[in-house]
């Protein structure tokens, strides 16, 4: 075998390998950790710094226009707003979209009424860890991440109403990630 497809090789299995355990996105704030500054640009309202959400519970989904489970749960998201109960926390979107007409296109076509911001340059994303869609944070007012759930799932249900309980009410979060 020459060495180009030693080096080839090398490089592929290293990636397996690395995605296998479970390696995280550059920067990636973990569960326990307290998110950093950014300044997030607005697709259906202004810029905000996610420094402006700390002093109450926050929800980031993170999701893409491409993505069907992001496109299936965002229904699910504003409905979970819109209760009494969303009163208590604030929930945004972060589309990972390349492009912003991709992200506006979708949020015209599913009348979104909560603010969704595009990451720019890969910094959210890879702060956030999402590398798997749909990604959706629990952040203390604090702005510490109690808890990431990947992939889609129905947010006003009942399961998701306790988990955000939990999280939000006082309980001690167990620093785990929740994969459905």
């Amino acid at each position: 075998m020459n060495l180009i497809r030693r080096f080839v090789l090398t490089i592929v299995l290293g990636v397996s390998l690395a995605t296998q355990l479970g390696a995280k996105t550059p920067g990636e704030v973990e569960v326990g950790g307290v998110l950093r500054e950014a300044t997030m640009r607005g697709l259906n309202g202004p810029d905000r710094k996610l420094s402006d959400f700390r002093g109450k519970p926050l929800i980031i989904n993170v999701w893409a226009s491409w993505c069907p489970p992001c496109i299936q749960e965002m229904g699910s998201l504003e409905r979970l707003a819109w209760r009494d109960m969303g009163q208590q926390f604030v929930v945004i979107g972060i589309s990972t979209d390349d492009y912003p007409d991709a992200a506006n296109g979708f949020l015209r076509k599913s009348h979104a009424t909560l603010n969704h911001y595009i990451d720019n340059k890969l910094m959210l994303e890879n702060m956030l860890g999402a590398d798997h869609l749909p990604l959706t944070l629990l952040v203390d007012a604090k702005g510490r991440v109690l808890n990431k759930i990947v992939g889609a799932r129905e947010w006003d249900s009942p399961e998701s109403l306790k988990l955000i309980n939990q999280a939000f009410g006082g309980a001690k979060a167990v620093p785990t990630l929740v994969k459905k």
